[in-house]
């Protein structure tokens, strides 16, 4: 892309404003899970996510949003294609299309964390239950 292209781009855009979980739209899921969108855009999403002790999400795979999973604080465990993973704050796991997954606490303690997806997730989800 040439530079007054860009710069065209980038006039037209809007300003870039801090975002913060108070205030971001919230939702609850699986009845005591929370979720906040940080970025809701057709083409990214960011949520944090607060997961509490023995829950999870349906095992599932998506068919063309490629995601990661960001812990900031707790314990998360990630079922990936048969693979469990266990990570901690500071840890991150990249799914890609058609990689089936399960986010699950399994830990006693709440864990949080940052779900990013390109493009977003929402309406690109099959259930993927264990054969």
């Amino acid at each position: 892309m040439n530079a007054l292209l860009l710069i065209a781009a980038a006039a037209s855009a809007p300003s870039p404003s801090p975002v913060q979980k108070e205030g971001a739209e919230h939702y609850v899921w699986g009845g005591v899970n929370d979720g906040w969108h940080l970025v809701k855009r057709d083409d990214l999403s960011v949520i944090e996510e607060r997961i509490q002790p023995g829950a999870a999400e349906v095992r599932h795979y998506h068919q063309k949003a490629r995601q990661f999973f960001y812990v900031l604080a707790g314990e998360l465990t990630m079922e990936t294609a048969g693979q469990t993973h266990r990570l901690t704050a500071g840890q991150g796991i990249e799914i890609a299309p058609g990689v089936p997954h399960q986010a699950q606490n399994r830990s006693p303690a709440p864990v949080e964390i940052l779900v990013t997806s390109t493009p977003k997730s929402h309406g690109d989800r099959v259930e993927a239950p264990l054969p």
